[in-house]
């Protein structure tokens, strides 16, 4: 089940399908060719392992099964040479979560690092927990079950220990792959101690002994290396695109370029011409809402990827354009303004923002725009299935590896006990791959091809005009201060097609997910405060995007803030502390139904205390307020966002051509404890990249209903020579008695205003339309 189906039940109905059965532990020994288990030996009778995991499991309020992800019999196993394969069940797009979480299982279980092998789970929560790698949520959902995991799997090694010396189970201790008795110095090694130790219980409740932090070797330490670094450098990783089965075909697909379109007809003759083409055939039009499902159109299979690709350009084939033919971004550009400029529902309403805004000595008042986006991540969509003897595999580089196996079975009308798939390591995805149209493709050309497999690999062009975009959106701010200058009054109008509308038909209106993406759930010291929502409909499919509706609503908010203090002749950094207010905590309760990323809200309040020593320490950190040369300055913008606190601090230098450079950015970061702080700052400083280019250059437009972009030509993306030339991350330092934050999403929203609050320092120029591009230039 997708999280958009957890956290959204109204808009899920009828998304999802019955629990399915998990799949039998010795069919996943054949499929991953690796061991399982809780502690694993092979000898010349082959595997020796635990009893196999029940396999009934059911989900917690968390989202995670019970007994379940602290199951060591599932996720560790150690062979008779002492090698421990650790499974990782998320997936790896960059974000180092492959390493991560296998890290905080060796750390508890004092393995050896060099000595950690780790292998990719199939799709099945049932067994594994969540799949979906989304919301920047999986190293604080799963550090303390893998911790349970390691510590399980240490007790158990130490208990056969004890058991072979005779002593009692306190005397021994594991210590570097090893277990150590000290009154005799008798040592045993984990892979001598592994078939003994499979036969022992799980240890549980007050038997399980979790090291404290002094304990710890891996976990917050800087230097543990990527199990995936050596094999990326030297390229042999397995991506999605990677994938090389016997037999196998490979499909291009032409797909409508403008949503709930469809094939009027095509003539395939001039296709089928072209060396190596095998077959055309035409896929039935999606459906509305388009949820997962693919969009349709004619598929080209052939030998190679060259041939599809060539037969596709000889298709001959006239569309019906459907709907959303006239959709132009320019024309609802003005539709989301007036919308904007108009009352609207209600979200969020403290104390009467209208009568404040009234009696207000002064009022400020600012609307910004944001285009839509395309996730544009280095490997498009790539998927390769294999459906035959009733059953279906699939490798594909998918964020749900579970949705996704939901997904095929549904169209290919089978039971999900009959779906494989296989996670490959992603290029990328930054939310585009937790929709699984593309393994979908996969599955059915197969079935045509009758079982033969066929890989389906979107190119750049159909990555950018076939994306599930981020939103488009207008944000028009209103304050009013009274004489001495305090704000008294808030109102944010917000008008954007929801992500909603993907999955429920003619949904308008933000969902409350979105809206308290850095909206309803602003802790500005404003005693009138009111958020509308503007329904306006969605002409495109819309999805998640690395941080989703924080990018939209932060930089509003940020620029306005800014805006407000150089009207009121004030510090930007001083008035933002002053809007924040003291330090207190904020439950969702008092947030107008805030979402808060789904935490419980007694774990993670809102805290303005963090948030206020993150922008006192970006600021600090840069040098706020020092005298800079002429067309430089300084800009601010803070954000709460996955329950991570960042703060930054960007640096311009504007030349008068209109060029732009960004000599330094300082990024504050409150995350909680860091479990591998060497990933979150490398999380932190391709989000700055990522933020400066979709501030700078990023935009998808439409005219008649299709994207104006089609390739990095003009979906342009920053380069290198443009990249920030020092990007300094502070990370807040926390004990583990701290929740943890998310990591790869949180430092996006900040940057984009930081940036033009800082090119206003700098010219006096107010950009509050994104992307910058030539607004700069005389």
């Amino acid at each position: 089940m997708s999280e958009f189906s957890r956290l959204i039940p109204q808009l899920s109905a009828g998304l999802t399908g019955p629990a399915p059965a998990s799949m039998a532990r010795r069919d996943w020994l054949k499929t991953a060719g690796a061991l399982t288990g809780l502690v694993l030996a092979v000898g010349a009778a082959g595997i020796v392992r635990a009893a196999d995991a029940k396999e009934e499991k059911k989900y917690g309020a968390d989202g995670m099964p019970h007994g379940t992800v602290d199951d060591p019999q599932i996720f560790v196993s150690i062979g008779a040479d002492g090698i421990v394969t650790i499974i990782a069940h998320r997936a790896e797009m960059g974000t180092g979560v492959r390493t991560g979480l296998p890290m905080v299982v060796a750390d508890e279980l004092e393995a050896d690092w060099t000595k950690v092998r780790v292998i990719q789970a199939p799709g099945d929560e049932p067994r594994y927990g969540n799949q979906d790698t989304d919301g920047s949520r999986s190293t604080r959902h799963f550090f303390q079950p893998m911790r349970r995991v390691g510590a399980a799997a240490r007790g158990m090694l130490e208990a056969a220990a004890a058991k072979q010396w005779g002593v009692p189970v306190e005397e021994v201790a594991a210590r570097n792959h090893e277990v150590v008795h000290e009154k005799s110095g008798r040592k045993l090694g984990y892979g001598e101690l592994a078939e003994a130790a499979a036969a022992l219980p799980v240890p549980a409740g007050d038997a399980l002994r979790l090291k404290t932090p002094e304990q710890f070797r891996y976990i917050g330490k800087q230097s543990t290396r990527s199990v995936d670094i050596q094999d990326i450098v030297t390229g042999k990783t397995h991506f999605g695109i990677d994938t090389r089965l016997d037999d196998m075909l490979y499909a291009s697909i032409a797909r409508p370029a403008v949503l709930g379109g469809k094939v009027k007809r095509y003539q395939a003759d001039a296709a089928l011409k072209v060396p190596g083409v095998v077959k055309v055939v035409e896929l039935p039009a999606g459906p509305t809402p388009p949820v997962f499902a693919p969009l349709g159109g004619v598929a080209v299979i052939a030998r190679d990827t060259w041939a599809a690709l060539k037969g596709r350009q000889a298709l001959e084939i006239e569309w019906d354009d459907g709907p959303h033919a006239s959709y132009d971004s320019e024309a609802f550009r003005k539709t989301l303004s007036e919308g904007a400029g108009k009352p609207a529902k209600a979200v969020r309403n403290d104390g009467d923002a209208m009568q404040a805004l009234a009696g207000a000595a002064r009022r400020i008042e600012a609307e910004y725009y944001l285009p839509h986006l395309a996730h544009a991540s280095m490997e498009p969509p790539a998927a390769t299935a294999r459906v035959a003897d009733g059953k279906c595999e699939v490798w594909a580089c998918v964020q749900s590896p579970y949705g996704t196996r939901e997904n095929v079975a549904k169209h290919l009308g089978m039971d999900m006990a009959a779906v494989t798939v296989h996670q490959t390591l992603l290029g990328g995805a930054f939310g585009r791959k937790s929709k699984s149209d593309f393994a979908v493709e996969a599955a059915l050309l197969s079935r045509e091809m009758g079982g033969k497999p066929v890989k389906v690999t979107w190119s750049r062009e159909d990555d950018i005009t076939n994306d599930y975009f981020h939103t488009v959106s207008v944000e028009r701010l209103e304050a009013g201060v009274d004489a001495q200058g305090k704000a008294v009054a808030w109102l944010h109008r917000t008008a954007a097609p929801t992500i909603g509308s993907t999955f429920v038909a003619d949904a308008q209106g933000q969902q409350p997910f979105e809206l308290a993406m850095s909206a309803v759930n602003i802790p500005f010291d404003i005693p009138n405060f009111r958020v509308e929502s503007v329904p306006v409909p969605a002409h495109t499919r819309i999805g998640w995007f690395r941080s989703v509706s924080n990018i939209p609503h932060v930089f509003a908010v940020q620029s306005f803030v800014a805006e407000m203090a150089h009207a009121l002749g004030r510090d930007p950094r001083d008035y933002l502390l002053e809007l924040i207010g003291p330090a207190r905590k904020i439950a969702p309760a008092d947030m107008s139904d805030g979402w808060n990323y789904g935490e419980s809200p007694s774990v993670y309040p809102l805290d303005t205390g963090r948030m206020r020593k993150v922008v006192e320490l970006a600021t600090e950190q840069a040098g706020w307020g020092r005298k800079l040369e002429p067309g430089r300055g300084l800009g601010v913008a803070v954000s709460y966002s996955f329950v991570t606190y960042v703060a930054t601090v960007v640096e311009v230098e504007v030349g008068q051509d209109g060029s732009l450079v960004v000599p330094q950015v300082h990024v504050a970061v409150d995350c909680g404890p860091q479990v591998h702080p060497d990933r979150v700052r490398a999380q932190v400083e391709g989000a700055c990249i990522m933020g400066l280019s979709l501030a700078t250059r990023s935009e998808i437009s439409f005219s008649k209903g299709r994207t104006n972009q089609t390739n990095f030509h003009q979906y342009e993306v920053t380069r290198m020579s443009e990249a920030p030339r020092d990007i300094k991350v502070h990370l807040v330092e926390h004990g583990f008695d701290v929740p943890l934050g998310g990591v790869g999403e949180p430092a996006v929203p900040p940057f984009a205003p930081a940036l033009c609050n800082a090119i206003f320092a700098a010219t006096g120029k107010r950009i509050r339309s994104l992307p910058i591009r030539d607004q700069l230039k005389a």
